[in-house]
């Protein structure tokens, strides 16, 4: 028999390697989903066999912008309702975040249009109980979780500047240019996600993060049919996820998404970088509240547009915002003009230009590769974003006998350009805070991708395996967590129960006992 120092150690070994082996199972249910550690599930809120009207989706775009640019001076006001009301195949994302101990899921749009992420309240009034788009509705509790605390007035993170005299609560409260709206307040408690560790191995991980918590609700937010439980902001002041995140040193200021165009739409979201010999990067414009761009350019065929560079300046009303939460693109009337022109020149000899309620459209006999041109988006940086005809067309049904194809970039007479799901999809889009600047490259966001990870050298992730770097340092700031832990734990009770076992046999042979 083994002393009972062998036996106790022996006892640890298996506990030691029970634990890790429930770690691993763990993991492998994750990988097993197709999806690596340090990378959020993206689902389209809009399925692509759910119909939505064309009309109702401009307004949807032309109330955001309007409380976006409620950032800017000079007090801009809501944008037109424009467009036809046929039917359009489309979508937005939201991904899935756990909240609170224990943990609980919440559904969340992805926003880099805004800051904060916010989620409803149990007590919340005007709030729907059910969503029309078949995603269950969940309510955050502070009473429900162990973590929780209450955000006071005097906390150095109560930047809002409103205050509940009553409770001394800090609160908050966003309008939407359609008259919607949400009230709550500030909680600060625990997020969950998976982190990567420099090697092969992933851990769960946490930390606290401040976040709102919706008490009333007003507006196109009561509607059940595309009702979800919060917004994911992902801008760049201090209180998004991001910054809180970077500020905590567990990943760097910096975060990725890749957003699968069709099908059922879906993606991924990486609170890190997204790694790809073809993407190219551009500046962001410095000291702007939203991810603002230096666009420099438009060509069609190749052809530079002629418009005045001057109406792509960045000022207090004009410039290019890239936002995932806004869904089609919005050009400044001086350069909508230019882009349909050109496109109708060189479209006229093989389609029939037509007007489909007030949207510039052609009829078609053959496919639109064929006889569309392609376009260009040029920016600082000696950076080009491609656009291939299906990226600015969309099929609207038939007329005489032919496809009716038309232009679904839409105009915006208050100067401002942005750049919305329409064409960030089936692309890695890289916001890089740290160096203030975003990139881009054309991807299949149904592949897995390469991430980068915490290493003194390159290392990059992929979906399910790992791959080694090429001569390129990319820093990774991210804690070893408790898996390192547990091997490190295992290695180590492995080599003292083989040290006891050995010492435990030599007894038994020298002194017979």
């Amino acid at each position: 028999m083994l002393p009972g120092n062998c036996m106790k150690l022996l006892m640890m070994v298996m506990a030691a390697a029970a634990a890790i082996a429930i770690v691993a199972a763990e993991e492998d249910g994750r990988i097993g989903a197709s999806f690596p550690a340090g990378v959020l599930r993206l689902e389209r809120v809009f399925p692509v066999n759910h119909s939505v009207e064309l009309e109702e989706l401009i307004a949807r775009d032309r109330a955001r912008h309007a409380r976006m640019l409620q950032n800017f001076a000079g007090g801009i006001g809501n944008f037109p309702v424009i467009g036809s009301s046929d039917p359009f195949l489309v979508g937005f994302y939201y991904t899935k975040v756990k909240l609170g101990s224990p943990p609980r899921e919440y559904n969340v749009q992805i926003d880099t249009g805004s800051d904060i992420l916010w989620v409803t309240c149990g007590s919340c009034n005007n709030c729907p109980q059910t969503s029309g788009l078949g995603v269950e509705l969940n309510f955050y509790d502070t009473a429900s979780s162990s973590t929780a605390s209450l955000i006071s007035c005097s906390d150095r993170r109560c930047a809002s500047g409103e205050c509940s005299s009553k409770t001394n609560q800090c609160a908050y409260t966003f309008h939407y240019g359609d008259n919607s709206g949400t009230t709550g307040y500030y909680v600060s408690d625990l997020i969950y996600f998976d982190t990567v560790l420099g090697t092969s191995l992933t851990a769960n991980s946490s930390s606290p993060i401040v976040f709102g918590c919706s008490t009333s609700q007003s507006g196109g937010l009561t509607k059940m049919d595309r009702a979800i439980d919060g917004i994911f902001g992902l801008g760049q002041q201090d209180l998004s996820v991001i910054s809180q995140l970077s500020s905590h040193g567990i990943s760097p200021k910096v975060f990725s998404h890749c957003l699968k165009g069709d099908g059922n739409g879906g993606g991924i979201l990486v609170l890190g970088e997204i790694l790809n010999p073809s993407i190219v990067y551009s500046p962001l414009v410095p000291s702007k509240v939203h991810y603002t761009v230096y666009l420099q350019s438009i060509a069609v065929n190749g052809q530079i547009l002629p418009v005045d560079p001057g109406v792509f300046v960045s000022s207090n009303d004009r410039g290019t915002i890239v936002d995932s939460g806004t869904t089609l693109v919005y050009l400044a009337s001086e350069a909508y003009e230019p882009f349909i022109s050109a496109i109708t020149a060189i479209v006229s000899p093989s389609a029939r230009p037509i007007i489909s309620g007030k949207r510039p459209c052609y009829l078609v006999s053959s496919s639109i590769e064929d006889i569309f041109p392609p376009v260009s988006l040029n920016f600082a940086g000696d950076a080009s974003m491609d656009l291939r005809p299906a990226d600015y067309l969309a099929h609207m049904g038939f007329l005489e006998g032919a496809a009716m194809w038309c232009v679904i970039f839409e105009e915006n007479d208050l100067g401002l350009t942005i750049l919305g799901d329409l064409i960030l999809k089936d692309k890695i889009i890289v916001y890089d805070l740290a160096r203030q600047r975003i990139g881009w490259a054309e991807y299949d966001c149904s592949s897995p991708v390469n991430v980068s990870i915490t290493s003194g050298k390159d290392e990059f992730m992929n979906a399910g395996q790992y791959v080694s770097s090429s001569p390129r340092s990319v820093p990774f700031n991210l804690p070893l967590a408790r898996t390192n832990a547990l091997l490190l734990l295992f290695w180590e009770l492995m080599i003292g129960s083989y040290l006891c076992s050995l010492t435990s046999m030599l007894l038994v042979v020298f002194l017979d006992i």
